[in-house]
């Protein structure tokens, strides 16, 4: 992390990550037939209407094309060059097959250009491969992770983030999430040995508001401080309380606080084994 001297009060505080001693390649010049365009929404859908709040403006970017899917098995792969993108947390490697194909993944620590890995139901439980979960031993960690085969990869994809295998058993392997609920997975999905990159993402202090409206994320105002017909937490003379117990949304739906905001009758409940524990970290009680 860098960290900058207070020249200026936007300065003081902020943080950056060092990327010219994490990437190999730092011109943000990707592989032009792996991106394309991509409209910025601003959080408005087709008709037009604001439907998530909060987004807007931004620089403009490019799509890098990242392959989730993995479909090219049982053919070695090299790492030619860590890079940035700027549509995800994590950085990506562009990579290069025995067969000539190149591509984009989610590079996981401790890959480095020159790295080697394989897509294989017999491959290695090494940083980089991936393999089906009833080949990857307990205790490992994955990233990745596959909520139905050949589906591509659903869990685990932000910076430093990672899941653990902890059972098997009858067919479905139990997997720890980085919310700390434990999950069954059919045990034929694919996931990736290692953790996701760029682990002191959550670390950066943006250090001004300039820094957000750069990344599109527009200004927050908080739900006392508007009127009653905007917010459930508005009104009031002055400085009021919200007027009822548990906290809202806009809408008028629980959240934060470690409140259950998960519908009861949910198609995948069958399949949590745990539910997380809402503590100081997941914004509830201690």
């Amino acid at each position: 992390m860098k960290t900058y001297k207070p020249t200026s009060p936007g300065r003081r505080n902020g943080s950056v990550v060092e990327y010219r001693k994490k990437l190999t390649s730092t011109k943000n010049d990707p592989l032009k037939r792996l991106t394309k365009g991509r409209k910025q929404t601003g959080g408005r859908n087709s008709s037009g209407r604001i439907t998530v709040l909060n987004r807007g403006a931004g620089n403009k970017r490019v799509y890098r094309d990242i392959d989730f899917r993995y479909n090219k098995k049982d053919i070695p792969a090299r790492v030619e060059q860590i890079e940035y993108d700027p549509y995800r947390s994590g950085f990506i490697a562009r990579v290069v097959y025995a067969d000539g194909e190149r591509r984009y993944i989610l590079a996981p620590q401790t890959l480095t250009a020159g790295s080697t890995f394989i897509v294989s139901e017999t491959a290695k439980p090494a940083v980089g491969n991936r393999l089906p979960l009833s080949a990857i031993p307990i205790g490992t960690y994955v990233y990745n992770v596959e909520l139905k085969p050949g589906a591509g990869a659903r869990i685990a994809r932000s910076a430093g983030n990672n899941a653990e295998v902890v059972a098997h058993d009858a067919g479905y392997t139990q997997i720890k999430l980085p919310s700390s609920e434990i999950r069954r997975v059919i045990s034929t999905a694919w996931a990736s040995i290692g953790s996701v990159s760029n682990e002191e993402y959550r670390l950066v202090n943006r250090g001004k508001a300039g820094r957000a409206r750069h990344m599109g994320e527009r200004p927050k105002t908080r739900g006392s401080a508007k009127n009653a017909v905007d917010h459930p937490h508005g009104g009031g003379e002055g400085r009021s309380p919200r007027g009822h117990r548990r906290q809202r949304t806009k809408q008028g739906r629980p959240t934060g606080k470690g409140q259950k905001t998960r519908s009861p009758k949910k198609y995948s409940n069958t399949f949590i084994v745990r539910r997380r524990k809402p503590g100081r970290l997941m914004g509830g009680k201690r």
